[in-house]
């Protein structure tokens, strides 16, 4: 029977069959080897910016093609993509109750906020409770979604620590479900929530997402998550037992925590320790003016 025929009986296009599927060529190998150099150089560069790069270098390419390129290779630019303080429909919004208090003492005031962890295929989630007066890690998870479970876990071993008097979090789903407030407030512990829109209401905790970036996972490529969960884990140990922390008079985590003598800490000590800040922003901005003026 002819192929012309068997497509007939099978209600196919002959086109299908005749289908072969193209190879990368050389010079498509190629191309895909120079756009992953560039990506690893600069892996907060877009198909856009990377396509301007190779057009720079004297390669004859469009956004299109890098684009193309860079999905099959699973590359992507390393930017701020999924949403981790969404709210929960109904959920109810505790009041912040931080404004201008004076911490004295550990336990007095956790915070609580979840981040991204960008992995070779997808994203992972952490989620950590730092103890304000102390800035120690009380309790971490990181996991492969954004479900409750894992938040809850965090709060779990941060209470087998001790009990603090305040949790205060974002407006994120996670901290505004039933499950969360109930378990703080079974502990006798006050819900307290930033306001939308307000990153300094929760500085401290924004502050320790600084540091482990900069200092553990940028300087990393995860392979798995169960790699990246050993590696933070060991992070956050040598962070809270080990590491100087100047605004805490070059004293560890640890030491504070269990022996105290700390000042007190009000709710806006050095808010421009974060780069987004007004203060570090208006920083910026008369060092910019300097630089113009003495050019």
């Amino acid at each position: 029977m002819s192929l012309r025929r068997q497509c007939a009986l099978l209600d196919i296009n002959r086109s299908t069959v005749y289908y072969r599927r193209r190879s990368g060529t050389d010079d498509e190998v190629d191309m895909m080897n120079r756009i992953r150099d560039i990506w690893e150089a600069r892996p907060f560069y877009g198909y856009r910016k990377i396509a301007e790069v190779l057009r720079r270098a004297g390669h004859v390419v469009n956004h299109k093609r890098v684009r193309r390129l860079m999905k099959a290779m699973g590359i992507a630019a390393l930017y701020a993509t999924p949403k981790t303080s969404r709210p929960g429909r109904d959920h109810v919004v505790h009041p912040y109750l931080l404004q201008d208090l004076d911490i004295v003492r550990p336990g007095q005031v956790w915070q609580v906020d979840i981040t991204y962890i960008k992995l070779p295929v997808g994203f992972a989630y952490l989620v950590a409770l730092i103890d304000v007066y102390s800035r120690r890690i009380m309790g971490w998870r990181l996991s492969n979604s954004m479900s409750r479970t894992f938040c809850l876990e965090a709060l779990e071993d941060a209470l087998a620590q001790g009990v603090a008097d305040i949790v205060n979090s974002d407006q994120g789903a996670q901290f505004t479900a039933k499950d969360w407030v109930s378990a703080l407030e079974d502990c006798g512990i006050r819900v307290s929530m930033d306001g939308k829109g307000r990153c300094l209401d929760n500085i401290f905790i924004e502050r320790f997402w600084r540091s482990i970036k900069y200092e553990e996972v940028y300087l990393r490529v995860y392979e798995s998550l169960p790699e990246a969960r050993r590696c933070i884990g060991a992070y956050i140990d040598f962070y809270n037992s080990q590491r100087p922390h100047q605004s805490l008079d070059y004293n560890t985590p640890d030491e504070v925590y269990f022996e105290g003598g700390h000042r007190p800490v009000d709710m806006m000590d050095k808010p421009d320790g974060l780069p987004t800040s007004p203060q570090a922003q208006q920083q910026q901005s008369g060092d910019k003016n300097y630089l113009k003026q003495a050019a």
